[in-house]
């Protein structure tokens, strides 16, 4: 059964100018209207291929891809992953993007977090043994939860709570992962794992929750910049734009690279680092504000990108502070847009 709901306006599934979807130039993004899904669907417009979006909107939002909506070639399906799918033609290539990456968000429904992430990889693997489409998980650094070493490789196995308040997002990420490699053992679906570092940009949410976006918020509106712990637990921050041509080259690699792939920028910053660039840059006098550390954060996050380097060729090229300027002013651009009247936003 077709669940798929079509939401841009005036386009349907039977309507005449619709193009003819190829198998070898058609991909499909799950969690496409989110800010690195809706990049994606970018980067693939602008090399000709034809797009299918699909997103619930949960945490994706619209106005990503609003300038996408009327190509001939973007197809917009409003469809939550947990429920089965139903393409209206082929594809070659499907990431799975779909699922919150922002502990406020994904703690809000621990179960159907849990469930995105384990029943919607069963239902997009499945899509891809139908079509014989390579797909890639978008998976995350949070699998090796509060590590024990630094930086952090593929081969670490991880110190993750599987009863804490991130257990649904750590653990059903680290059981999406078992699902590609065993799909890819026993029914032969070709698959890439891209593990996701801490990544920030435009197209972010203001109230998303991570850090990057809270501490530009919390800067332009001129309210205390909120810091749990001491600050000295560590990131390492990449920009939207070196994060997805990192997807992408996993994605389009030729070589086999079925195992895992670390994708992030190995720059590591403290808490506290972050905030005093983000003050700077934004000439905001925000006082800082001290909180206790939220159970199971973890202390230290680096990826080592040997792999990516060695295998793919790819390396992050984008400053923190230079990717922070373009994100603050999409940001002040998003809370004046946004913001009642009379409330003020720091520039």
């Amino acid at each position: 059964m077709n669940q798929f709901l079509s939401v841009s306006e005036g386009r349907h599934l039977g309507q005449k100018d619709t193009p003819v979807y190829h198998r070898r130039n058609t991909v499909l993004v799950a969690g496409g209207a989110g800010f690195l899904g809706a990049r994606i669907c970018e980067r693939y417009i602008e090399k000709g291929y034809c797009v299918y979006c699909l997103d619930n909107l949960s945490t994706g939002r619209l106005s990503n891809i609003s300038h996408l909506l009327d190509l001939p070639q973007f197809r917009f399906f409003r469809h939550d992953v947990v429920l089965p799918i139903t393409l209206p033609g082929p594809v070659s290539l499907i990431y799975n993007m779909a699922c919150p990456a922002s502990p406020p968000r994904y703690q809000i429904d621990p179960i159907h977090t849990m469930l995105t992430c384990v029943t919607g990889a069963i239902n997009l693997l499945d899509l891809a043994g139908q079509h014989k489409a390579r797909i890639l998980q978008a998976s995350t650094s949070e699998v090796y939860g509060d590590p024990s070493v630094s930086p952090q490789c593929e081969s670490y196995l991880g110190n993750v709570n599987t009863v804490g308040p991130r257990s649904c997002y750590d653990e059903g990420k680290r059981a999406a992962e078992t699902l590609f490699h065993d799909y890819h053992l026993a029914r032969g679906v070709d698959i890439r794992i891209a593990r996701i570092f801490n990544t920030y940009g435009p197209g972010m949410d203001p109230l998303d929750g991570r850090v990057v976006s809270n501490f530009v918020t919390q800067a332009l509106k001129g309210v205390p910049i909120t810091i749990y712990g001491r600050g000295a637990q560590t990131r390492s921050f990449c920009y939207r734009d070196d994060l997805v041509e990192g997807l992408l080259a996993l994605m389009h690699c030729k070589k086999d690279l079925a195992a895992p792939v670390n994708i992030g920028n190995p720059g590591e910053f403290t808490i506290a680092e972050l905030a005093t660039q983000v003050l700077a840059l934004t000439g905001s006098r925000s006082p800082l504000c001290y909180r206790p550390l939220p159970q199971d954060d973890p202390q230290q996050r680096r990826p080592d990108i040997s792999v990516a380097m060695r295998e793919l060729g790819w390396r992050p090229k984008v400053k923190l502070a230079d990717g922070l300027r373009q994100t603050i002013s999409y940001f002040a651009s998003e809370l004046r847009r946004n913001a009642p009247q009379d409330a003020k936003v720091v520039v």
